[in-house]
């Protein structure tokens, strides 16, 4: 994992998997200036680690609305919603997922998406993954009864 892309431009996400061989990327915004870079995050199933809060309060996006989280989510890039440093841009993950939900009208499924992302690009083994995400949708259902009366149905992979 290495961090790029927030404040350089595609060319320091595109050294990092070129001269690191970086398997994910912290931050990685600017990887939407670049549609052939997108490509490549798809194909090779390369995350980006995407910290919407803290982008803004280091000044490499005006505000959420203008944030390029949704353009890369929609490109197919496999994004994950991050707080990075929680204490300091006082934030949770909770936050960031409310703020994407009301910033870009995502609903339960869209939310449950990037975070099974996040579950699936995970550095743990298989059997650990496994057990995590019978328990996301363990919890995911339990929710989805919980405020609508009916569970989520579990996230196909």
């Amino acid at each position: 994992m290495a961090h790029a892309g927030e404040h350089a431009g595609p060319e320091s996400i595109r050294s990092v998997l070129e001269v690191c061989g970086a398997e994910r990327v912290g931050h990685g915004i600017s990887a939407a200036e670049d549609p052939e870079l997108m490509e490549h995050l798809t194909a090779a199933d390369i995350p980006l680690e995407v910290c919407p809060t803290s982008n803004i309060r280091l000044g490499a996006v005006t505000d959420l609305e203008s944030h390029p989280f949704d353009r890369l989510l929609r490109a197919g890039v496999p994004v994950t919603l991050n707080t990075d440093d929680p204490a300091f841009f006082d934030t949770t993950l909770s936050d960031e997922y409310l703020k994407m939900a009301d910033i870009f009208g995502y609903g339960e499924q869209e939310l449950a998406a990037i975070a099974r992302t996040a579950l699936r690009k995970a550095f743990v083994s298989d059997a650990a993954r496994q057990r995590l995400a019978a328990e996301f949708d363990r919890q995911l259902a339990e929710l989805g009864e919980e405020l609508f009366g009916a569970p989520f149905e579990p996230i196909a992979e």
